[in-house]
């Protein structure tokens, strides 16, 4: 009777968590909800974005069923305060294949500017459980996934696939949020002017080239800040940078980051110009895994002290601006 009661209980108080876990799912209310399928009556990601009144002061929320949406979506600068969540970010994707030298249906020839999957330009933007992919593929050039311009975006638990140029942080001085993403490509596929940190990302490289080409403006005191991200690489690499300057005051800092063995022993390129050498600004501190090599870096790269790294806190970098998931 005890042992019947004892498991009778331990149901009872394992549908109850469920009924509570649940109860608290369904209390989220998405403003709009988007599905490949006829479970909403929304299937593209345009279209939402499409209803939201320009100039919009109210926070708009939108939920993404799981599927491939192949389109190019672009969040309009006058649009602000959206939050795109998306179910799983490993089966919610938003892909498009464009790249640099093709022509759009205008019959405008796309560059590293214009060829983005997802255009971001509305500020105080946040996206969760979503992937943003670009799959034009390995030789196609700059292909970018995801092209930031706006103010305060962040992402949580959000991946950005494709090759070269996948994402590009382009708003000079703008600032933004990554944490647990997960990040791939092959050339430069970090780049941009903006201030953006990223916490506990996974950073994948699929070709002997650089990770990042920051093109931090000189008056803009940081760039792209790495904390406790872990660098991979392919099997067969062995010759990938941390970075290159695509402006001379480039600013790219690692700290706490593990570092596979496809990272140079140098660190750093100065992009075949050694005047840049003066003026870029490269960092790390406590750097872990084979590719860390503190006393083989270019000398013009800098090594941090605790006290020197123990500054840099997010709300430094970030100002007044404090990311939190939504």
């Amino acid at each position: 009777m005890k042992l019947f009661l004892t498991k009778y209980l331990t149901l009872f108080l394992f549908a109850s968590s469920a009924m509570v876990s649940n109860a608290q799912t369904n209390k989220v209310k998405y403003d709009y909800v988007i599905a490949k399928d006829n479970s909403s009556k929304y299937h593209s990601i345009q279209e939402v974005l499409n209803l939201i009144p320009s100039g919009n002061v109210k926070p708009v929320s939108i939920f993404v069923k799981p599927g491939v949406y192949k389109e190019v979506v672009t969040v309009d600068a006058s649009k602000s305060n959206i939050l795109l969540v998306g179910e799983n970010e490993n089966n919610t994707i938003i892909q498009y294949d464009n790249h640099a030298g093709v022509k759009d249906a205008n019959g405008d020839t796309l560059n590293t500017w214009t060829c983005a999957a997802v255009f971001i330009y509305g500020n105080d933007f946040q996206a969760q459980h979503i992937s943003f992919s670009n799959q034009a593929g390995f030789n196609a050039g700059q292909a970018v996934a995801l092209r930031v311009e706006g103010n305060r975006a962040s992402f949580f638990n959000c991946r950005m696939l494709g090759f070269q140029d996948v994402l590009f942080l382009s708003g000079n001085g703008v600032k933004h949020y990554f944490e647990d993403c997960y990040i791939e490509g092959t050339t430069d596929f970090i780049f941009g002017a903006a201030t953006s940190v990223f916490q506990n990302c996974l950073i994948h490289s699929k070709k002997n080239s650089h990770v990042t080409a920051a093109s931090t403006n000189s008056i803009i005191p940081f760039g792209f800040v790495f904390k406790n991200c872990k660098l991979t690489g392919d099997s067969t690499l062995n010759k990938v940078s941390l970075g290159r300057p695509w402006s001379p005051t480039a600013s790219v800092t690692y700290i706490n980051c593990w570092l596979g063995k496809h990272i140079i022993e140098e660190g750093w390129s100065n992009w075949k110009n050694p005047a840049n050498e003066a003026t870029a600004r490269y960092s790390e501190f406590n750097s872990a895994g084979p590719g860390a090599n503190p006393t083989k870096r270019v000398s013009w790269s800098k090594q941090l002290t605790e006290a020197q790294a123990k500054e840099l806190t997010t709300t430094k970098i970030l100002g007044t601006w404090v990311p939190i998931k939504k």
